[in-house]
């Protein structure tokens, strides 16, 4: 074990959720062990359970703060196209899923059933939904409880697609960004006061890296 450095209880918090979160990304939550954490850490397991008292505690301290990380860098800017916002965000996130696959597998299947981590995800896509709502061009207010809906629908179908495609990668990562922002698209068209892409969705290239 390497020499243990005075760190304060804050920084020995954020020091071992980033080893948390590299051996999540690296591992099958199985796979990942305290004793590990502790290690490379250079801490014992006794100070770690003191931070974290389960493996559970510290996935899901780690994966509430890639959560927040997300938020903060998913933009919407009413100056922007609402295909250039989805795509951005879409793009965020799929940044997020493809570096760290095992812990995006982890949340959705391994610990599905954990009450911490579903009010984690919960949370952040009515964040998002939040954060549509306010630059959509809504016709009028009686419109919003509609629209919420297909936006509340339209992310659940997203986590779901792009879980699965974690789990098989049937299409390719620009295929599967532009599958979910045409569903979006199609189903606010009938809701909103504006079309939002008027000029309907960019062609792919010809060689299949995505839009120009």
């Amino acid at each position: 074990m390497p020499p243990r450095q005075r760190l304060t209880p804050a920084e020995r918090r954020a020091q071992l959720l980033a080893v948390g979160a590299r051996l999540f990304a690296a591992h099958p939550y199985v796979d990942v062990l305290m004793e590990e954490v502790a290690e490379r850490a250079g801490v014992s397991r006794a100070l770690l359970y003191r931070h974290f008292p389960s493996k559970q505690a510290l996935f899901a301290a780690v994966y509430q703060q890639a959560a927040d990380r997300l938020l903060a860098e998913t933009r919407f800017d009413p100056a922007d196209s609402l295909v250039d916002q989805l795509t951005q965000g879409m793009d965020v996130h799929l940044d997020y899923f493809v570096a760290n696959r095992n812990a995006v597998l982890t949340a959705n299947r391994v610990l599905a059933g954990d009450p911490v981590i579903q009010t984690i995800m919960t949370d952040e896509l009515d964040a998002l939904r939040a954060r549509l709502l306010a630059v959509l061009p809504l016709a009028d207010e009686s419109a919003r409880e509609a629209v919420s809906g297909v936006l509340k629908s339209w992310l659940v179908f997203v986590q779901v697609l792009c879980v699965d495609w974690l789990t098989h990668e049937t299409c390719t990562r620009t295929q599967l960004r532009d599958v979910c922002i045409g569903a979006v698209i199609g189903a606010l068209r009938p809701l909103l006061s504006e079309d939002p892409a008027p000029e309907g969705l960019p062609p792919y290239r010809p060689d299949g890296t995505g839009r120009p």
